[in-house]
């Protein structure tokens, strides 16, 4: 019950990333067993992703665009046009191995696939911290995240339901997700 007709940018920007979804009805279905491989744009260009009030790519997904496209094959920009330092939380994915070129406070530059590896962090945001969660879930080894009324103000149970999906985290009484 996605509502797949108000997602067309979110869905053209992920696609991008190499994510292949079949829509049913109201419901989206991402199939897991593929490889990520960004899509270049016309004649090899390097594509964009970029955020802009709805309709289009929401600036709040940004984030997760960003660790998605560690994890794809291939070169991508992310230009993050509405807000001031969203992208300054690279700096921690790059110590847990991405291959990232800040090129200034709006704009990355993705080279991927990167194999992260675990790291302590800290949850600046909600959006950063998301992103910094989906990439412990990518890394090998463990990861420790600190500030997480960050996320919890965002995601709701959020630990619950990734372990649901399978993932393997923890919850300690240092407001840590390990």
């Amino acid at each position: 019950n996605a509502a797949p007709e108000h997602l067309r940018m979110v869905l053209l920007a992920f696609g991008k990333l190499g994510v292949e979804v079949e829509v049913q009805g109201q419901d989206i279905l991402v199939r897991g067993d593929r490889d990520l491989v960004v899509v270049p744009d016309l004649h090899g260009a390097v594509p964009k992703i970029d955020d802009a009030p709805w309709p289009a790519f929401p600036a709040d997904l940004l984030s997760v665009a960003v660790v998605m496209a560690t994890q794809a094959k291939g070169t991508i920009l992310i230009h993050e046009k509405m807000f001031e330092s969203r992208l300054f939380f690279v700096d921690k994915l790059i110590e847990m191995g991405a291959q990232i070129i800040l090129c200034d406070p709006h704009r990355a530059v993705i080279v991927g696939p990167s194999r992260l590896h675990g790291e302590r962090l800290e949850s600046p945001d909600i959006r950063a911290g998301m992103a910094m969660l989906i990439a412990a879930l990518c890394a090998e080894g463990t990861s420790v995240i600190r500030n997480i009324g960050q996320i919890d103000r965002g995601y709701e149970r959020i630990d619950e339901k990734l372990k649901a999906l399978g993932a393997r985290i923890e919850r300690n009484s240092d407001c840590e997700v390990t």
